[in-house]
């Protein structure tokens, strides 16, 4: 049984999380965190999220939250997960990141701590999202240069930062299938004159607007025809329940950076 803890627990995705693991097989909820400040300290987190008292009251301390947990999962702000990391390292606790919008130290610093414990870092958890992927590396190698590759996302209004985390990573699919470097080839929006289109360039497209959960097509457009490769999440919970899947798979791996191509076994698939 997996020992599962879940930080940002007042949160909307927070809650998503608790119902998530509270309904996995082989997982239960060893720990709940919030920010020090947050109103709901001392809530049952099953009380919280609707699905009735688990025993397991909300808290702000990471430290003694780690040490309960084989996993913690964290879909929070950059500046959180990052501050997390050394209480992870501490208790020997693996690390499930589905937070997005991290700089290159950031990143760095993530893969400093997959040295000493196991760490699942993906933008997207879904099954679905990660499936078409797969899809994207296919279709960009089979096209190559002669489409023309936008990637149009829309979220909701909350949502802090722009294109979305796996935005970009359908971008970098499609860049290293091409090969293509993402960080010389994307263009971030269009606005004036723009001048004809570069087919080596990939464009993206971002929607902010009221509860949209997420939707990501990557356009592939030729002469006289194109593909579109569409994934819409109408819940959160899809996203809840890859991590909460994520997690009791890291729950028996060794210290390393994994991704949901590795929970999912997808690894080498079509390629």
């Amino acid at each position: 049984m997996a020992r599962i803890g879940v930080t940002g627990a007042g949160g909307r995705m927070g809650r998503n999380l608790v119902t998530a693991v509270a309904a996995a097989d082989g997982a239960e909820l060893a720990a709940a965190v919030e920010h020090p400040d947050s109103e709901v300290i001392g809530t049952d987190a099953g009380t919280l999220a609707g699905e009735g008292a688990l025993g397991v009251p909300i808290g702000h301390d990471i430290e003694a939250a780690a040490a309960k947990c084989d996993v913690l999962i964290d879909f929070t702000r950059p500046e959180a997960t990052l501050a997390y990391l050394t209480a992870c390292q501490r208790a020997g606790c693996g690390l499930v990141i589905g937070t997005t919008g991290f700089d290159e130290a950031g990143k760095r610093a993530i893969a400093a701590t997959a040295e000493s414990v196991g760490v699942v870092f993906a933008p997207n958890m879904s099954a679905g999202v990660n499936l078409s992927l797969k899809l994207l590396e296919l279709a960009a190698r089979a096209l190559g240069d002669t489409v023309d590759v936008e990637v149009i996302e829309a979220h909701h209004r909350h949502k802090v930062d722009a294109p979305s985390g796996t935005a970009l990573r359908m971008g970098e699919v499609v860049a290293e299938a091409t090969g293509r470097d993402l960080s010389e080839h994307a263009i971030y929006g269009r606005h004036g004159h723009t001048g004809e289109r570069d087919r080596h360039t990939i464009g993206f497209e971002t929607i902010r607007a009221g509860d949209i959960v997420g939707e990501h097509t990557v356009l592939f457009a030729g002469d006289g025809e194109r593909l579109e490769i569409t994934h819409k999440a109408s819940s959160r919970q899809t996203f809840a329940s890859g991590a909460v899947r994520a997690a009791t798979w890291l729950a028996g791996q060794k210290p390393g950076l994994y991704d949901m191509e590795d929970v999912l076994g997808l690894r080498g698939a079509g390629g």
